[in-house]
């Protein structure tokens, strides 16, 4: 690969521009383990490996930019979360983080249950044999028909999301002779620490039906009423990528307060309460997440704690890892094109992807980190901004960090932490082929999604 020289930016610290990115670290070279699956690591010349794979051959056999997830973390990660909750709770995947057959397989063996919010997401985890029982079914706005195939599949439950859903479900599962286990979402006016589009608890948002004003007692009391629905518990989701245990404190209040209200008006005690996911993980050296275990005792405390003082039966907890799972076991790895020096502001480094594979640093303001894969250097830190090839200014992949200052054309780049959303959310702007998303384990590789070609792009233009 090219190593050849270039004008550099800038590169001490003491000569940065004003922005929002840390200090270099002392060794460019290292790879903090918290941002990183399990098995990445570098071998005797210095190329990240994964898996027992070093990156260079990845590339050569896959081509960049690829997605490379590490399946053994993966599993260990989901069977963290299993082991952590035990018998007495339930933990579903959030497939819309990433989903593929290859992990409703991993997450069936793993003993998980999977959230799904289409009826993509719904044919896919069936048509990889997760047991219908085992899929909850979420959305704000299902259609009748993805109602109707849930309900004949037989889902463990439906995620009731509005007065006409309550009304549209219970219609079409009286229709098929059968009653659907539901529960029904409310938002609960707590407002977690995170990006305004991705908070998803306050009134105002699509999601949910309020607490306030009595909306959410009133959309229970027409559930019970209705033959085609089994009322089983309240749902409730507070946001994503939260670090700090006390919204869900206070949301687990009011919920056992709804659960109480249930209860003296009907006399029912609801058996189930989802806490959702949003549990966050690091995509930086700054950001630090709560291990598994620590996140199950806060939660179960928490609930238990509260339906004690409401004189209630504790619930079955339920919760939705997605991002807390997949996040940390992929990264993106991306040949370099161009490195273009701006005098005393940054160095921009153009990748081979872009926006259409990683769209949350425009939409969320999302931060990441990058590391130099195909060798290790003694140069110089550069700051950098990791930009893509799309004919966009906002095609942003890694804000601000720092890289060696001999980066050069040809170069492989890796940023980590992108096994959420990245795949989920891609797209195909300026007609550029997805990547594939190839699973590593134990020394061998195989494509899990393989890599968009030009023939797919024509087959769907009937021009």
């Amino acid at each position: 690969m090219s190593r050849s020289a270039h004008p550099a930016g800038p590169r001490h610290a003491d000569v940065l521009p004003e922005g929002h990115y840390s200090a270099p670290a002392d060794d460019l070279n290292a790879l903090d383990p918290k941002v990183w699956a399990h098995t990445v690591g570098r071998d005797a010349d210095g190329v990240v490996t994964v898996g027992g794979i070093a990156v260079t051959q990845l590339a050569e056999e896959y081509g960049t930019p690829a997605y490379i997830l590490d399946e053994a973390d993966f599993r260990d990660r989901a069977r963290a979360w299993r082991t952590a909750f035990g018998n007495d709770a339930d933990v579903f995947y959030a497939g819309k983080a990433f989903l593929s057959r290859a992990v409703v397989r991993w997450l069936h063996e793993e003993g998980l249950n999977l959230d799904v919010c289409s009826g993509g997401e719904l044919v896919t985890a069936l048509s990889a044999g997760m047991p219908a029982e085992r899929i909850a079914f979420h959305g704000n706005n299902k259609s009748p028909e993805e109602i109707e195939r849930a309900v004949r599949a037989g889902v463990g439950r439906i995620v009731l999301d509005s007065f006409q859903e309550i009304v549209r479900v219970a219609h079409i599962a009286q229709s098929l002779g059968t009653r659907q286990r539901v529960q029904i979402r409310i938002t609960v006016g707590v407002e977690a620490h995170t990006h305004e589009f991705i908070a998803t608890a306050h009134e105002d948002q699509k999601f949910g039906i309020p607490l306030a004003g009595g909306q959410a007692a009133e959309a229970v009391r027409r559930a019970l009423q209705l033959d085609g629905l089994e009322v089983i518990g309240i749902h409730s989701h507070i946001g994503s990528q939260i670090f700090d245990m006390s919204g869900f404190e206070v949301a687990a209040h009011r919920v056992v307060g709804l659960l109480r209200d249930i209860r003296d008006e009907h006399g029912v005690e609801l058996p189930e309460i989802d806490l959702g996911g949003g549990l966050g993980i690091a995509y930086t050296s700054d950001d630090d997440p709560r291990e598994p275990h620590e996140i199950a005792k806060a939660l179960t405390e928490i609930v238990t704690r509260e339906c004690e003082g409401a004189r209630l039966r504790t619930p079955r907890i339920s919760v939705e890892p997605g991002r807390a799972i997949v996040g940390p076991t992929a990264f993106t790895l991306y040949e370099v094109g161009t490195v273009k020096p701006l005098d005393g502001l940054r160095t921009y480094v153009s990748v081979d992807g872009g926006m259409s594979d990683n769209i949350r640093t425009a939409l969320y303001d999302a931060e990441y980190s990058v590391a130099l894969a195909s060798r290790t250097s003694d140069a110089e830190p550069m700051l950098v901004r990791v930009v893509g090839k799309h004919c966009e200014s906002g095609d942003i992949v890694v804000k601000d960090a720092f890289l060696p200052g001999d980066l050069a054309p040809g170069d492989l780049i890796a940023v980590p932490a992108t096994g959420a959303y990245c795949r989920s959310m891609a797209s195909n702007y300026n007609h550029v082929l997805r990547p594939p998303v190839v699973a590593v384990r134990d020394g061998a590789a195989r494509v899990i999604v393989r890599r968009e070609t030009e023939d797919d792009l024509l087959r769907l233009d009937v021009g």
